[in-house]
């Protein structure tokens, strides 16, 4: 048999070789190229082409995977009139046990010196509110957030009622008592402002809005930018983002100096 006529297809053998080596590259190039490709579950490929290009070491732009967008965690407390609005001795007892932790921000009578918001006197229902929120992650703060964490539901209605048994006091960093400003008297109805009274004052206070006289003016400034820029978004309804969004700068300003200068009114403790 000659050269020419071994290696032609008439000639079996070499016939059978070829199609056995044939059959090895495409079964390889099929696992290699294909079936390992799409066994990364960690890889996502677009098209088999993408798959045949990355197993031979091609270069391939990243595919964009979409992601659902997680927006801010509101608050999920439902607050009633009669929340709150008699706590008990023994609750009382326990929840001056548990400010006792409290103190260094809230100072020992609930009044701060740090610029923290003043507690003696605060509505309940505000301060239950509140601590939720931060446990919950609705409202966020570097101390509060890992300390309102591990409070139980009554470990929070005792530090409520507690605080809400105290006095209110006059504040720490009292300043010349200031005059209204308009945005506290009468808002801005056209930019849908209305009065801070109307929520925040002493005859109309709305449930869960706290009440401001003698706070910090760092604090409650701080608070409205946060509302304003939705940093804080804790608030029900977003009433309070609405209206910061809608305040100047000026007024904002103005409504935390005035009502950081007005001294708290007293309230007597009760049973």
């Amino acid at each position: 048999m000659s050269v020419r006529e071994l290696f032609t297809f008439r000639n079996s053998y070499f016939a059978a070789g070829v199609g056995i080596a044939a059959g090895f590259f495409v079964l390889t190039a099929i696992g290699g190229f294909i079936v390992l490709p799409y066994a990364q579950t960690e890889l996502k490929f677009a098209s088999l082409w993408d798959a045949i290009c990355s197993a031979a070491g091609l270069p391939q732009p990243p595919t964009f995977v979409p992601t659902a967008k997680v927006g801010p965690r509101l608050t999920e407390v439902v607050l009633t009139p009669t929340t709150l609005a008699h706590s008990t001795q023994e609750s009382i007892g326990r929840g001056a046990t548990l400010a006792q932790r409290c103190a260094i921000c809230h100072g020992p009578t609930g009044i701060s010196r740090a610029d923290s918001p003043n507690l003696a006197g605060q509505y309940a229902s505000v301060i239950y509110k509140e601590l939720l929120d931060f446990r919950a992650g609705a409202r966020t703060n570097a101390i509060m957030s890992p300390f309102a964490v591990n409070l139980s539901d009554q470990d929070i209605a005792d530090l409520a009622g507690y605080y809400a048994y105290l006095p209110r006091l006059p504040a720490f960093h009292p300043m010349e008592q200031l005059p209204k400003p308009r945005v506290v008297i009468y808002g801005a109805p056209v930019r849908g402002i209305a009065p801070c009274g109307s929520c925040h004052g002493s005859l109309d206070n709305k449930v869960g809005s706290p009440w401001l006289e003698g706070q910090s003016e760092a604090y409650l400034k701080a608070q409205l930018q946060a509302f304003a820029s939705g940093q804080r978004t804790n608030d029900i309804s977003q009433q309070m983002r609405n209206i910061a969004r809608a305040m100047t700068p000026q007024e904002i300003d103005g409504a935390a100096a005035y009502y950081a200068s007005q001294p708290p009114e007293i309230v007597k403790a009760t049973d």
